[in-house]
């Protein structure tokens, strides 16, 4: 772009990025693929801070998802204790479909009972760890009213937290078939909660961005149901990922987060493991067996942990070379100096740091047609951001479209709006320096 004007390599840029945009929106997920062999029917690797995908496959079919359901669920309990709807200490009305349902061991229950009580804490406990699907009921009843109205709170949900694919029939991931005609207002009787793994990727996403405290219950091993005066239940997580469950599957850093099965959908399960400050999501839908699902998710997580690092690429204070001075018009100063408000970290493949490459992309808003800023200006205000171009082989991929690698782009100092005096004299000045141009310009070219 040597020898273009600042607006026009403004244009250019935003001409590339505009490309590049459409190009990342055209490549099929498959790109994403590692070389490694997943055996189930989906399955996706993410950075679980950035969002970035790290391996992807089928990640766009719809699949029936059996109790990773739950995690939606898990989602708008917590939201309803965190908004002061509920209490975690809130007795729950046990309904005569749950009191029946909770019977049906062999369907992953605790046993509930209509003269005793429990609290919203010990329903949810259940849910988390034993994936109780009478108790994930009790719940939704109590937050919601009734288990059809919890429903439409999940699709809705799942529309706010931009879910691309989804169809929420119940709030336990069982198939409605398996209700005893007690299926929710609406729904068909044999329908099946379905989303794509990229879809349970977003919401295990949202679920520990915007309540992480999930992990504090989904990591226990195993806990006590009290079921009723004389009756204990022993609930052992199902991930047996998580230390003091299954030696044989246990994996380092594993704390989450949510198992699945039905006959439909096979055994699934969303994951969870941190090392080194990063944190792993993964999703494994229709593996053959329990240890399949395991086994593939550890194939998942080494991949993960093998060959990306963080790395800190930007640090706070970087000045764009060559763009970290922006012209100011209508300001008391001509100019404003740009940096950035933090650092740039991101989860990268081991040695391609240096196909990283950061550019400057302003905002339009703030800019007129000649590429200057417009004064008034305030001191730290986010004028832009410094993004990270990749020069290898895939375009970085993410679970959402407005995600990348970047850190906002800040004024170091404020710029006042100038007075009409000010812009006068600066009128008259630049009409003066015309006519001196002008004359310069014609007494030159007498010689």
């Amino acid at each position: 772009m040597e020898g273009l004007s600042k607006p026009a390599k403004q244009k250019v840029l935003l001409g590339m990025m505009a490309a590049s945009l459409a190009l990342s929106i055209g490549l099929n997920p498959q790109t994403a693929k590692a070389a490694i062999d997943v055996e189930a029917s989906a399955s996706i690797l993410v950075d679980a801070d950035s969002g970035k995908i790290l391996y992807a496959d089928n990640i766009d079919d719809q699949l029936p998802i059996a109790s990773m359901t739950k995690m939606m669920s898990e989602y708008l309990i917590l939201e309803a204790i965190d908004q002061g709807q509920i209490s975690e200490d809130d007795e729950v009305e046990i309904s005569d479909h749950v009191r029946s349902l909770s019977l049906q061991i062999s369907l992953s229950n605790v046993p509930l009972r209509q003269d005793y009580s429990y609290t919203v804490k010990e329903l949810y406990q259940s849910v988390a760890i034993y994936s109780a699907n009478a108790s994930t009921i009790a719940l939704a009843e109590h937050v919601a009213g009734s288990e059809a109205n919890f429903v439409q709170m999940m699709n809705d949900k799942a529309e706010e937290l931009g879910l691309e694919s989804y169809n929420f029939v119940n709030s336990s991931g069982l198939n409605n078939s398996d209700l005893s005609g007690n299926h929710p207002d609406g729904t068909d009787a044999d329908a099946e909660n379905e989303l794509t793994a990229k879809s349970v990727a977003q919401l295990a996403y949202h679920l520990l961005k915007d309540y992480p405290e999930v992990l504090d219950t989904a990591s226990i091993p195993e806990l006590e149901f009290q079921a009723g005066e004389e009756e204990v239940i022993e609930m052992q997580n199902w991930n047996w990922m998580i230390p003091g469950v299954n030696a044989q599957h246990e994996y380092e850093g594993a704390d989450g987060l949510k198992t699945g099965f039905t006959s439909a959908a096979g055994n699934s399960f969303t994951g969870t493991a941190v090392r080194d400050n990063m944190r792993l999501i993964t999703v494994v839908m229709g593996a053959e067996t329990r240890d399949d699902r395991f086994d593939e998710t550890a194939k998942l997580f080494d991949y993960g942990f093998d060959n990306f690092h963080e790395a800190e690429l930007l640090s706070e204070g970087y000045k764009p070379e060559g763009e970290d001075v922006v012209s100011v018009t209508g300001g008391k100063e001509n100019e404003v100096s740009l940096s950035t408000s933090s650092a740039l970290t991101a989860v990268i493949k081991n040695d391609e740091d240096e196909l990283y490459v950061p550019e400057v992309n302003l905002s339009e808003d703030l800019l007129n047609e000649d590429g200057e800023f417009v004064a008034p200006l305030e001191e730290g205000q986010e004028v832009g951001e410094v993004f990270l171009a990749y020069n290898g082989e895939v375009e970085d991929q993410y679970l959402y479209s407005n995600q990348s690698n970047s850190t906002p782009l800040v004024t170091e100092q404020a710029v006042e709006k100038a007075g009409w005096f000010t812009m006068s004299m600066r009128g008259i000045g630049s009409f003066f320096s015309g006519i001196w141009t002008s004359v310069s310009d014609t007494v030159t070219g007498w010689f």
